[in-house]
């Protein structure tokens, strides 16, 4: 149960800094995509930033709620 409580606080935590998360994690994409082209290898783009705040903000209140749905079905 104390592995359930846990992801539900992952996901609000994810949900909660989704900014500066996405944006790390954008400016980490951006960095391997200049090195992958400056090597010759064609690399698709990246999200844009409003994107990629919304998919990380997405993402963390979709693991809190199927973890939430988990617990209750557990209990049920």
């Amino acid at each position: 149960m104390l592995m359930e409580f846990s992801r539900v606080l992952l996901g609000l935590v994810i949900a909660l800094f989704h900014a500066p998360l996405a944006d790390f994690l954008r400016k980490q994409d951006c960095e391997l995509a200049d090195t992958l082209r400056q090597r010759g290898i064609q690399f698709p783009g990246g999200l844009t930033e409003e994107a990629s705040h919304s998919l990380f903000f997405v993402f963390g209140i979709a693991i809190a709620l199927f973890t939430l749905a988990r617990i209750w079905l557990t209990l049920r």
